[in-house]
């Protein structure tokens, strides 16, 4: 395991999950996509990245007391310039243990779930759906145990029930085939090699589309 992974987790023992942005600096360090993204407490450098990225941006609150965060308004997607910035900034910072705001681009395509639970007899179990807001509405999801071959994760695919919607539907483009099961493989793999510490994994949305598959919002829960 990266000594950088090993020291992520030991600095969250005692907040019992992963902050997003810390999380996605775990999926970065193995090879995942993750959006271009600034974790700041200073207004002015949140200001100063989302004007060198390029309006429209997302913003997100970091607090250890919020794990979820869309339950408490806590993001905002589709800023489009510094006073409508500056106005989430201090909104954000009113929260109980602000650590922070995440500024991070824009990413559009496809929003699925891909997400890892160890179970106490048959190890890390890793998750397919078609993912976002919707996810416990539609409820479209395959599952498997780790470790993911080739075979597992195509089986995964097809057996969703919107699988079209990955392979091209109605004039739009299907979704990265390669990257999305590279993105499979390595969270099977790395929620084996975690599996003694870590209790899930959820990716969601991974938003894919026919070029990219990135990971805009990620949560790693540790064992007690």
């Amino acid at each position: 395991m990266k000594k950088e992974v090993t020291q992520l987790l030991v600095a969250s023992k005692e907040t019992g999950w992963v902050l997003e942005p810390e999380a996605k600096q775990i999926f970065s360090s193995v090879g995942l996509e993750v959006p271009r993204f600034i974790w700041t407490t200073r207004l002015e450098e949140a200001l100063r990245f989302a004007e060198g990225l390029g309006y429209p941006v997302v913003a997100k609150v970091v607090s250890p007391q919020i794990l979820h965060k869309s339950d408490r308004n806590g993001v905002v997607v589709g800023i489009r310039g510094e006073r409508e910035l500056t106005e989430t900034f201090e909104r954000f910072r009113q929260v109980e243990r602000f650590a922070g705001i995440l500024v991070e681009e824009r990413v559009s395509g496809l929003e699925l779930i891909i997400g890892s639970k160890t179970d106490c007899q048959f190890g890390p179990v890793i998750l397919l759906g078609i993912g976002g807001t919707g996810v416990e509405i539609y409820r479209d999801v395959s599952l498997r145990m780790a470790p993911l071959t080739g075979k597992d994760i195509d089986s995964m695919i097809r057996s969703l029930k919107a699988h079209q919607l990955l392979e091209g539907y109605r004039g739009v483009r299907p979704v990265n085939r390669t990257k999305l099961v590279e993105l499979l493989a390595v969270v099977s793999g790395l929620a084996l090699e975690l599996e003694e510490s870590v209790e899930s994994m959820d990716l969601n949305p991974v938003i894919c589309s026919s070029t990219r598959c990135v990971i805009a919002d990620a949560r790693i829960i540790l064992k007690g």
